[in-house]
């Protein structure tokens, strides 16, 4: 069983940086797959961006440039680096293994 664990949300200012962290508790045979996520209240959850290989990743397109994932493989941690945060993006983010998730963690954009 494979638990998922976001933390590092909170609130920032428009144009400001945030970096989340997920991570994994449990037998997790590959990293390869996961991914960020991002929902907000009465919209469809929309991806972020997701490892689609051993060292290849898709972005969406609205965060291209501002995002960044990594993650260090020895102590089982996805990273989300998120600059010139958008009002608009403030939802809650959500780590997924591909066939698991995390609970969240909310974001919040505001002055």
């Amino acid at each position: 069983q494979v638990q998922l664990v976001e933390s590092g949300g909170g609130l920032v200012q428009p144009g400001g940086s945030l970096r989340l962290s997920c991570s994994a508790r449990g037998s997790i045979f590959t990293m390869y797959s996961m991914g960020w996520y991002r929902q907000a209240p009465g919209k469809r959850q929309e991806l972020v961006v997701m490892f689609t290989g051993p060292s290849s990743t898709t972005y969406a397109e609205s965060v291209k440039g501002r995002v960044v994932i990594s993650r260090n493989k020895a102590n089982k941690t996805v990273y989300l680096q998120m600059n010139s945060l958008e009002s608009e993006e403030a939802e809650v983010y959500y780590c997924s293994c591909g066939w698991c998730w995390g609970k969240g963690t909310e974001v919040i954009v505001a002055s």
